[in-house]
């Protein structure tokens, strides 16, 4: 009972029940973070009414005010409903797992066996299809959020600021923040990335001092759980590339606003351009392959990650290790400095939970963020087909008539971005075959 209101709980279930749910959505999480919030409503709210819709949507609210994968930190905050903190590890991590584990036997066989024809094949196949499908979430993300002329020009401006001035991804977060905060101040209407619950549920009030200690320590202890492993990863590797693999994707975890595709032009700017670790088109071809894994799309960086390790051996980098050592350890670092991040913005922010939630100032800046995610998005949009439409500088029909027919079965007939990508690598490897 919550404000003389029951929550329709039928029954807490153990730990071991719990934790069986937490790998089968891991297993069957495809399709983004939309399809994964939807699994987690299904299972938890309507099939085994563990936890309540409004509990449900209160959390959802909250976890979109975070920096990170929405329905990774919806698990990773319902797991801590449920269990307290061990049911947020398990949670979260289960989320995580399978999808990290098919993505690095993936990254393996497109590093040791990229140049073998087929393969190369079904990766050319393959980047027509990443056209429509960052295409539609450009659509899908601005029709929920694009819905005033204030919201547009800030979209435009973050597409002009990213695409064509080169101002960094992090700076257009805090520009588009303050642009929220602003408008918010001057009774001028963004558009929603969300609204804040009508009928907001507060919790206990908050004692300063055991608050300030409780945030202190879990940023004490998380800050050893991430200098350990960083540390080790140097002993092991040497300073390239695991101190940049460390300092680069911690930076992107803490400004990943909208999701994994806002943040992928930011990925792939310091990955190909600054440090190098791999090329554009194997950029492109692990972010198509993270579309066929369960899991936040984010793992992606693990891909880089892994190719920053398997190239840095190659070129006598990472101590002494091979290949396949230097990679797995810098997918695993990256992986680690990834996701520790947000599992403490929830473990932090969860008795914040129900304020944040109504906040109007938190959805306000929320709505900049999104507005301007949009305009990020289309420059993400606008590499992939430069490299997909004008391969050596000449037009390739084919690719554009495959994209648009993408384009039409993901927005139209709600084809899963796991067929399409499949489907484009056999007609990748079928046009090859016909020359």
């Amino acid at each position: 009972m919550k404000d003389g209101v029951a929550d329709p709980i039928v029954t807490v279930p153990g730990l071991r029940e719990a934790s069986g749910l937490w790998l089968k959505v891991g297993l069957i999480s495809f399709g983004g973070p939309a399809g994964q919030i939807a699994i987690l409503h299904e299972e938890l709210v309507e099939r085994r009414r563990w936890v309540s819709e409004r509990s449900f949507l209160t959390a959802l609210n909250f976890c979109m005010l975070l920096p990170g994968p929405e329905a990774q930190q919806l698990a990773t905050y319902l797991g801590l409903k449920l269990h307290g903190v061990r049911g947020a590890l398990v949670a979260g991590g289960l989320f995580i797992l399978p999808g990290a584990a098919l993505l690095f036997v993936l990254a393996w066989l497109a590093a040791a066996h990229g140049d073998w024809p087929p393969l190369q094949a079904a990766f050319k196949g393959m980047l027509p299809i990443v056209v429509a499908i960052v295409v539609s979430a450009v659509w899908r993300i601005g029709k929920k959020t694009v819905k005033t002329p204030l919201a547009l020009a800030l979209a435009g401006a973050s597409f002009v600021a990213l695409g064509f001035l080169g101002i960094g991804f992090p700076w257009i977060i805090a520009a588009a923040i303050l642009t929220g905060l602003l408008a918010d101040r001057a009774g001028m209407r963004l558009g929603g990335a969300g609204q804040a619950l009508a009928e907001p549920v507060l919790g206990r009030p908050l004692s300063p001092a055991r608050e300030f200690a409780r945030v202190a320590a879990y940023t004490l202890g998380f800050s050893l759980l991430w200098i350990g492993p960083v540390i080790l990863a140097l002993l092991i590797g040497g300073q390239r590339p695991f101190a940049d693999i460390a300092t680069f994707f911690t930076k992107a975890a803490f400004v990943t606003f909208g999701g994994a595709y806002a943040v992928l032009p930011f990925v792939s700017q310091g990955a190909v351009a600054h440090y190098g670790w791999l090329s554009r088109p194997e950029m492109l071809h692990g972010l198509a392959l993270a579309e066929t894994t369960p899991g936040p799309l984010i793992l992606v960086t693990q891909y880089v990650g892994f190719f920053a390790g398997w190239n840095a051996a190659l070129a006598g980098e990472a101590g002494r290790l091979t290949p396949l050592a230097a990679a797995a350890l810098a997918a695993a670092l990256t992986t680690w400095v990834t996701f520790l991040p947000c599992f403490y913005f929830v473990l932090v922010g969860a008795p914040w939970v129900e304020r944040l939630a109504a906040n109007r100032r938190a959805y306000a800046a929320l709505s900049g963020v999104m507005a301007a995610v949009v305009g990020v998005i289309a420059t993400l949009a606008l590499v992939i087909a430069k490299e997909a439409f004008l391969p050596a500088g000449k037009v390739d029909a084919w690719a554009i008539a495959v994209a648009l027919a993408a384009l039409v079965a993901a927005m139209r007939f709600k084809i899963s971005p796991v067929w399409l990508v499949a489907a484009s690598a056999a007609l990748g490897i079928g046009r090859s075959l016909l020359g």
